[in-house]
């Protein structure tokens, strides 16, 4: 059986063409799985921990759903205060013990590269379900790929990411993947201070790839292929009397759509009411079939992983 050529999944940066080309292919091959056309047992008695410091619904879940659909097994912690970390045990510490009881650790944690300090402490395979702004490589992963289910292509494209840009790690590693490919030209619409972090744009400078910035929602997202929509963090501002001023500036409907079918929209999920639930009735709105390709994708990195 085929392997990725790395031991734990932390950022998108890591991926290369081949290595997507492997895990795409596997996951059509484990859509085959979630639908019973296959029944056979591709491994047994492989246990995932799933440690999750931080809330969470659709990653914890669907890679727990992976998991069971795969005939494996879960052990999970879903609140902090329920493990040795309440107690100040260091992470690497806990890593170590909740490597005794696995065999391959998904984790969520709100510390920028905490997921790679587990990592570097165990030889158990690793992957990174959201480490606070930083990176969230498989919720990339999905998204590549319901872009390739939905525009049958990967190279050309257009794609406009909406609202909170700064902290929301789902945008920063799809960008850091979809570099990979040809043609792509990226479109950045946000209010002022939540423009896409530096280490983003210097990135796409020093790869020479087409990227703009603006604040004008309606003239833009008419001329993209992809339209990412984020919602606007409301934890993240210290005057809350802000957020009131601008949660109603960025609210996709279908009068800004104009009816548009020809517009892929994704959204990683939850929404506010950054996107009409008219929205919803249209072919082209992707974002739950997006959530529901979390399932195969996440069971090929599992496979792949502990294959």
């Amino acid at each position: 059986m085929k392997k990725l050529p790395f031991k734990d999944i932390l950022h998108t940066n890591q991926f290369s063409k081949k290595d997507l080309k492997l895990i795409f292919e596997t996951a059509l091959d484990m859509e085959k799985y979630i639908t019973w056309e296959k029944t056979d047992e591709p491994l047994k008695w492989k246990i995932m921990a799933s440690m999750f410091y931080e809330p969470s619904t659709r990653t914890r879940l669907s890679h727990e759903s992976a998991m069971l659909r795969l005939w494996w097994k879960v052990i999970t912690v879903s609140d902090s205060t329920a493990t040795s970390l309440s107690k100040w045990e260091i992470l690497e510490d806990n890593a170590k013990m909740i490597a005794i009881y696995s065999d391959i650790i998904v984790m969520r944690h709100p510390e920028a590269y905490s997921v790679q300090t587990t990592a570097e402490a165990i030889s158990k395979p690793v992957i990174n379900a959201g480490d606070g702004p930083h990176q969230h490589p498989t919720q990339a992963l999905l998204d590549v790929y319901t872009i390739l289910k939905e525009r049958k292509t990967l190279d050309n494209l257009k794609i406009a990411l909406v609202w909170d840009l700064k902290y929301w790690r789902t945008t920063h590693s799809l960008v850091f993947l979809m570099w990979l490919f040809k043609n792509i030209e990226f479109t950045f619409i946000n209010p002022e201070w939540l423009w896409m972090p530096e280490k983003v744009t210097t990135f796409l400078k020093d790869k020479n790839i087409k990227y703009s910035e603006t604040i004008n929602y309606k003239n833009w997202i008419k001329n993209c292929d992809v339209l990412y929509v984020t919602r606007i963090q409301k934890e993240r501002f210290p005057d809350l009397s802000e957020y009131e001023e601008l949660k109603n500036d960025f609210i996709l409907d279908l009068k800004i759509l104009d009816w548009n079918t020809d517009i892929t929209i994704l959204h990683p999920l939850p929404r506010v009411n950054e996107v009409s639930t008219e929205v919803d009735s249209l072919p082209n709105a992707a974002f739950f079939r997006q959530a529901e390709n979390a399932v195969p994708v996440r069971m090929a990195l599992l496979y792949l992983l502990l294959g």
